[in-house]
């Protein structure tokens, strides 16, 4: 049943971009460019939609000079309405578009949403700063959206900065050190208990397939063997078919058969990732960086005179060749797209472009950021102290609005501050991690090309390395076992899936 609404979804998509081609052709030239109030179709993410009628509304229609009718759409339901909206009459100047997926590609390709990539650079605030970014969330390297922008950089090792301290041992610096730390943690009684009750590494069952920042794909990347796809030999291909891939599960491998990581870790729930770690089983996460603020704030509960001295954080890891292959984010959610159904010529479309310019300026940046000063938020040197008695309603505006930020030339808004001095400390430690990190970033070369065969096969094909990746590492194949799953990968559609990319990147050399 649920097979089925995909299709029928993905089939309503479809048929909905020859509906709009046809409509963005002739007829809209007469159409005036002077806009008096821009239309949006928004997610949120809280309990209720905000009124039109609140302070951050005001605020943002004051910077955009113009009204703005927002539609808001519940985040569950959001991928529905985009398709229902799309296939009738009523469409908005501009609509969240929440990913890459085959019926968005499909309609822009289709034209039913306007080319960007010759357009955004005419606009200060537009003209992103992240070039990587805006490639890996172009179709085919044409850009139909302003990316909403996330942090790039989020991968770390989380530590246990007890026992580090009772082993005399330093953060890992390198994939060596990493192993190395695993095997103290998992064998030198790091609690003190007199109980070989410890293990280095907590890693969870992976939901999803290669590609998909699980800590092995981290491990991976650190080894060189890419973010997904890399290149060799002037051709992208999956990082998967790289010696360096292997020779990175080899070393995954061995921290599961020297007993370094949770026993369970083929079956235990991600949902439960911090449990071990606070719980004094575990000694480290690889994961994002935000992590450590969560598990700083549960020992803050459960032990606040001595919450400072459980957790440390390492950014990403010099790999075995002495180079350091940081794993990024893709980097953005989604985008802000303009259908031509809505905005049929070139005049209409910069009026768009100009009011989205203006929403994601330096004025309108702390506003979709942080809310309103004084009200929501209150500065402290340039660090943002929530007001703790604003009402839940506009608190909860202020997360629906964010939804609208770009921030495609940099963050715009103010970072939060900190409730201790301890806590600020970490938290500026990882932000300049994540700044270090960023100059290593490896990105995936291959992200922004859409091979037809991946769309129909490539879920199904990943499943087949994912697969054997964890059956090598759990000793129930050998190593032609997992080679053999990488060239039945190829042979069923992943040597077309390789030739569909590398002629999409030639075409957009």
């Amino acid at each position: 049943m649920q097979h089925r609404r995909r299709l029928a979804a993905f089939a309503l998509l479809t048929a909905g971009a020859v509906a709009l081609t046809a409509c963005s052709g002739g007829g809209g030239g007469d159409e005036s460019a002077e806009l008096d109030t821009l239309s949006l179709m928004v997610p949120y993410l809280v309990t209720n939609a905000p009124s039109d009628d609140n302070e951050v509304h005001d605020a943002l229609e004051e910077i955009a000079g113009v009204d703005l009718d927002i539609t808001w759409v519940p985040n569950s339901s959001y991928g529905d309405k985009t398709n229902i909206t799309l296939a009738g009459d009523d469409i908005p100047h501009v609509m969240v578009i929440q990913g890459k997926d085959p019926g968005f590609v499909r309609n822009a390709e289709a034209g039913a949403f306007w080319d960007l990539t010759e357009h955004l650079g005419d606009y200060p605030n537009l003209a992103t700063t992240f070039p990587e970014v805006q490639q890996a969330s172009s179709v085919n390297g044409k850009v139909y959206g302003i990316f909403r922008s996330r942090d790039v950089m989020r991968a770390a090792v989380i530590v246990r900065k007890d026992w580090l301290t009772n082993l005399g041992l330093e953060l890992p610096e390198t994939t060596d050190d990493l192993y190395e730390v695993a095997k103290a943690f998992s064998e030198q009684d790091p609690d003190g208990n007199g109980v070989d009750d410890t293990y280095g590494i907590i890693i969870p069952k992976w939901p999803g397939a290669i590609g998909t920042s699980s800590p092995y794909d981290v491990i991976e990347t650190w080894h060189g063997a890419g973010n997904r796809w890399t290149e060799r030999d002037g051709e992208l291909v999956p990082n998967f078919t790289t010696d360096e891939w292997l020779e990175a599960v080899d070393y995954e491998k061995r921290l599961i058969d020297e007993g370094l990581v949770n026993p369970d870790y083929a079956t235990f729930d991600s949902a439960n990732w911090n449990e071990p770690f606070l719980n004094g089983k575990g000694g480290m996460i690889i994961d994002v960086h935000s992590r450590a603020g969560v598990l700083m704030n549960l020992f803050k509960e459960s032990d606040p005179e001595n919450f400072q001295n459980y957790v440390d954080i390492a950014g990403n890891l010099v790999g075995p060749d002495g180079e350091l292959y940081a794993h990024p984010t893709t980097g953005y959610s989604g985008f802000l797209a303009i259908p031509k159904d809505k905005v049929r010529t070139e005049e209409q479309l910069h009026a768009v472009l100009e009011v989205l310019d203006k929403l994601n300026s330096p004025e309108a940046g702390p506003i979709l950021n942080n809310g309103i000063e004084g009200v929501t938020y209150t500065l402290d040197g340039d660090l943002a102290v929530p007001v703790d008695d604003a009402s839940q309603a506009l608190k909860d505006a202020v997360l629906s609005y964010s939804q609208l930020g770009m921030n495609v030339t940099g963050f715009q808004g103010y970072l939060p501050k900190q409730a201790t001095e301890y806590e600020q400390e970490m938290y500026d430690k990882r932000k300049a991690i994540e700044a270090s990190d960023l100059e290593s970033a490896v990105y995936d070369p291959a992200a922004a090309y859409v091979s037809e065969t991946y769309i129909s096969k490539g879920a199904q094909l990943d499943t087949i390395v994912s697969d054997a990746r964890i059956q090598y590492i759990a000793g129930q194949i050998d190593r032609k076992g997992l080679t053999d799953a990488v060239a039945l990968w190829l042979s069923s559609g992943g040597d077309d899936i390789i030739a569909e990319i590398n002629e999409l990147a030639a075409q957009n050399d």
